[in-house]
């Protein structure tokens, strides 16, 4: 890592050597050699590293997540709206300097990528600081009532006695960190953004489960954060004095620091819970049409309207309900589409036991699919990840409010793998017959290959690397469900049906998110179009309607990204003939890190006209 002042003086630097390249060009009549562009590449991309790394040290938790431990591994981020206009500035003041400053033509082909991808990434944050108030903070799917134990308890490894100081610290550290969300909070309420009232008992709950057991109370079971921490310090070589004493420091912080922090968010929950409507959809919003347009741009790196992926979404209902049909006749079901669905539904055969046996035996299966996998990848992959994954279960703490299943990246180095979560707390939720797309989706080959490998990548900017688009990393974990079929795999009639199920599930995502915010469907409408339309418990129908109510146009990316994956692969199948490898097509997919839709979309073409 760099100082803030060395981040300056790179910053500066390249600045001033970027601008004297571009004069140079000028007064020596533009000759554009093949030295000159590495040089002008060379000189952006180090500005991309500092603009990175500058980031990274305003951010002691992205350091963590990338497993950087520095001075401020015992710190909390700094989330002040105040924040949040510096943060404006910087971007405003970068987008300047690519635009007045930087000659194009003097770079190569994958600094030009990188140099699009930035700008518009600058331009896209700039124009949606209208809308920062415009989310909820705090709600079932994430917030801080959840994201910081769970940080505390998965990102912040403790492997000696400075790494246990720093998690006392950030325990302490809390009671402030909740205080900036408190007021966020209450700025986007005066703003007419308060979330609808059935998120507020969900995130009460999770809440009041943090600071359950010692040593807030009496009881006989210690309480998430203190039993996390006395695991990881029984591991340290330091002396049982020692380890007592540090286990007294966090009592102490979390009695001062941690419970201050959540009685202050509970008590801000509880007063907004007597104001909240039942209003579910972003029109609720002043200038909530144009919020949720934007929405639906910035997720689906397409100009669709929300008109457009509705009918979309329809379409595909139909499509997957006849595929469905010929399932049915595989394996003789005589009745209706609807009846089987009940079939799937209530038949215990399809799922596992409701304890803890029966969730052991979900976690080894799912280990299973991904080994078997893993040992077909040759078939379909160039390059493949050097990063390890495993697949744990939601902790319980969060486990009633969170979703189905995701998949937490690992860091660059290793040190931390990837990991699958499956969300085992109502195991009717979890059918038998879903486990294998699941696997595949958060797994091998979905996000788990294409983060990894993305995190892996030499000779592109670190923001690169680390970028997000929902509509490429979520189109590809739906695309990497249906590719394992094309090598043979999905054998079980059934476990095809629950392929399809999942594909169902994200089209039937187009039509409800859209009916919820652009269409004014109630919360009940958007659970029955579920029910009546795929074979999901009602539990999953609930929380997917609770989930695109908190998150308007999320869910949309799956289906859109995927498509597009699709045709750019068809296309590209029907233009080289012969002369397609659908390794190779993969490896334009991933091989430079995420990408808007638009972009996938040339750099396909460009390899298509490359071969041809």
């Amino acid at each position: 890592m760099i100082s803030k002042t060395k981040a300056s003086v790179l910053l500066f630097s390249s600045l001033f050597v970027v601008l004297s390249c571009k004069q140079e060009g000028k007064e020596s009549g533009d000759i554009i050699t093949a030295e000159v562009i590495e040089e002008h590449s060379k000189r952006l991309n180090d500005w991309f590293e500092s603009q990175f790394q500058e980031e990274v040290q305003k951010s002691p938790m992205t350091q963590t997540y990338l497993g950087i431990k520095t001075s401020d591994y015992g710190k909390w981020d700094d989330i002040s709206s105040k924040k949040e206009v510096e943060d404006l500035e910087h971007a405003k003041e970068r987008l300047a300097f690519l635009k007045d400053s930087v000659d194009i033509s003097k770079l190569n082909t994958a600094t030009v990528l990188s140099y699009k991808l930035m700008k518009q990434d600058l331009e896209n944050e700039i124009d949606d600081f209208q809308y920062r108030f415009y989310n909820y903070p705090v709600n079932q799917m994430h917030g801080m009532q959840a994201e910081i134990p769970a940080f505390m308890i998965n990102m912040h490894r403790i492997e000696s006695k400075s790494d246990a100081e720093a998690y006392i610290s950030r325990l302490n550290g809390m009671d402030e960190l909740f205080a900036q969300a408190v007021e966020n909070m209450k700025i986007r309420e005066k703003n007419g953004i308060l979330p609808p009232k059935f998120v507020f008992a969900k995130v009460l709950d999770d809440s009041r489960n943090i600071i359950t057991g010692q040593p807030f109370d009496k009881s006989n079971t210690e309480s998430t954060l203190l039993a996390d921490f006395k695991k990881k310090i029984a591991a340290l070589e330091i002396t049982e004095e020692e380890k007592h004493t540090l286990i007294s420091e966090a009592e102490k912080s979390l009695l001062e620091g941690v419970k201050p922090a959540f009685e202050n968010l509970i008590s801000l929950l509880e007063e907004q819970q007597q104001r909240a409507t039942s209003e579910n959809g972003c029109w609720k919003f002043p200038k909530g049409g144009a919020f949720y347009n934007n929405a639906l741009k910035r997720t689906t790196t397409t100009n669709m309207t929300a008109d457009q992926i509705h009918e979309l979404g329809l379409k595909e209902v139909d499509r997957i309900h006849s595929e469905m049909r010929d399932i049915m006749k595989k394996v003789k079901y005589e009745g209706t589409l609807q009846d089987f669905f009940t079939y799937m539904k209530e038949d215990k055969k399809f799922y596992f036991e409701n304890n803890e046996e029966g969730k052991a035996a979900y976690l080894k299966q799912a280990v299973g699919l991904i080994d078997n996998l893993k040992s077909r990848l040759d078939e379909l992959f160039i390059t493949k990840p050097k990063a390890d994954i495993i697949v744990k279960a939601v902790e319980p703490f969060r486990e009633k409010s969170a979703g189905k299943a995701f998949y937490q990246r690992g860091t660059p180095d290793g040190s931390r793998p990837g990991t699958y979560y499956a969300n085992l707390y109502d195991m009717e939720a979890m059918p038998k017959y879903q486990m294998e797309a699941l696997a595949y989706h958060e797994g091998i080959p979905g996000h788990h290959m294409q983060i990894s490998i993305a995190q892996e990548l030499k000779g592109i900017p670190k923001f690169r690397k680390f970028g997000r688009y929902t509509a490429y990393s979520e189109g590809w974990g739906l695309y990497t469900e249906f590719l394992p079929k094309e090598i043979g795999l999905y054998n079980d009639p059934y476990s095809d049906f629950g392929r399809l199920a999942m594909e169902l599930w994200r089209a039937c995502r187009l039509v409800v998110d859209t009916g919820i915010h652009a269409k004014k469907w109630t919360r009940e409408e958007g659970i029955k179009y579920y029910t009546d339309n795929t074979p999901n418990a009602e539990s999953d129908a609930i929380k997917m309607v609770e989930r695109h109510i908190v998150m308007p146009s999320q869910a949309t990316a799956y289906k859109i990204g995927m498509n597009k994956i699709l045709e750019l692969r068809e296309s590209a199948r029907k233009q080289l003939g012969d002369q397609f490898d659908i390794r190779e097509f993969h490896n334009v997919v991933l091989t430079n890190g995420p990408v808007p839709l638009n972009i996938l979309e040339e750099l396909v073409k460009t390899w298509i006209d490359n071969k041809g």
